[in-house]
């Protein structure tokens, strides 16, 4: 977090040790450098709380997060801090960050709450979600990398959505969960070579080929007719962003078994569409890396 507000604030952001923090993870002192934007950005005092959890598909309007009613959730416990902070001009600007999902309807009312029971303008107040987030760690690439994150162990980066209308467009052509073809599509390298490479364990490698394979080709002619260019081009976004963001990164020592399972987990739990239709899912990722789109590639191969 503390690498990220550098980014929008000022290289001079303090973060603070773990324990009592009075309200504040950090503090930033000073004009903004881009937030919330260039030409107009903040200037004073900006306090900076992060909120994390372990659950996944988690939002704001949960009420262990906020709620109006009660007095024991997270936002609660944190007025009085933070109305402290403003009363003894500590605070002009502040900013929440966690890693659950934000709507437009959670962060008008969580902002409008914060800015009534504390005197402070709503348009000094800052939430931000898991969504933008994500955004956030695709604009500023570095920001992973200084922090030392490792994406098989941290929150997922890449964007279900695209895999998501993906998903939904093969799920509304029958054919493909229905339709199976007798002669599988020849892969590009060895299924085994491709396993090697990838330190994919065979009994998992089995179970996959056993299971998705003869729905492969079916997934291939949807995506190379003409009339599905919209969604190659979703295809090859995701593809890109699996190769850059996770696979490229993942520890040698970690099986591929563990990569693929990590990415369904999450994927499942971020979006419902990709939920309602795990087997379409897990055949399209299984496609990726049948494919040679996503893992280790021989350097002999060619696209």
């Amino acid at each position: 977090m503390v690498f990220l507000c550098q980014q929008l604030l000022g290289i001079s952001v303090q973060g603070f040790s773990k324990g009592k923090d009075g309200g504040r993870d950090a503090k930033f002192v000073g004009t903004a450098e881009i937030f919330p934007s260039k030409s107009a950005p903040w200037q004073g005092t900006v306090i900076i709380q992060a909120k994390h959890t372990n659950g996944h598909n988690r939002n704001f309007l949960e009420s262990d997060f906020f709620s109006v009613e009660s007095k024991s959730n997270i936002i609660a416990k944190e007025i009085p801090k933070i109305k402290n902070l403003k009363d003894n001009k500590q605070l002009d600007h502040y900013m929440l960050f966690s890693n659950r999902k934000l709507s437009a309807i959670a962060e008008s009312e969580i902002r409008t709450h914060i800015s009534t029971k504390c005197g402070i303008p709503e348009e000094s107040i800052y939430l931000c979600g898991v969504e933008q987030l994500e955004s956030y760690l695709k604009t500023f690439p570095d920001v992973p990398k200084r922090a030392n994150l490792d994406p098989i162990n941290s929150p997922l980066i890449v964007s279900p959505d695209d895999l998501a209308e993906i998903v939904e467009a093969l799920a509304r052509n029958t054919n493909i969960v229905r339709e199976y073809i007798e002669h599988p599509p020849t892969p590009r390298i060895s299924y085994e070579e491709k396993n090697r490479l990838n330190n994919m364990s065979d009994e998992y490698a089995t179970a996959l080929r056993k299971k998705y394979l003869k729905e492969t080709e079916q997934i291939r002619n949807f995506l190379s007719a003409p009339e599905n260019i919209e969604y190659t081009q979703k295809y090859e976004t995701v593809i890109d962003e699996f190769n850059f963001k996770i696979i490229a990164k993942r520890r040698d020592y970690q099986l591929f078994d563990d990569v693929m399972n990590y990415l369904t987990d999450l994927l499942f739990n971020r979006d419902p569409v990709l939920k309602k239709n795990q087997k379409l899912t897990r055949t399209v990722l299984f496609y990726m890396y049948w494919n040679c789109d996503i893992g280790e590639k021989s350097d002999a191969e060619t696209d």
